[in-house]
């Protein structure tokens, strides 16, 4: 779990409008929500039933892909 230092900034009302969060909390956040949608990804391909590739024959597609160009 992720420990936040948040500062909110408040309208004249004292209502929340605003967060600022140090720089290492922005990028602990981003890194969480890069792996979930990396999870995400994984889920749908599991889903799809579609057949897999090994790794090294998918690179060599892609290689022989660019090279053709």
């Amino acid at each position: 779990m992720i420990s936040l230092s948040p500062h909110f900034i408040t309208d004249g009302q004292g209502k929340k409008i605003s967060v600022v969060l140090p720089v290492k909390d922005f990028e602990a956040i981003l890194e969480e929500l890069e792996e979930l949608e990396d999870i995400k990804l994984y889920d749908e391909a599991k889903k799809s039933n579609e057949p897999s590739i090994p790794i090294d024959d998918a690179f060599k597609m892609i290689e022989a892909k660019r090279k053709a160009k």
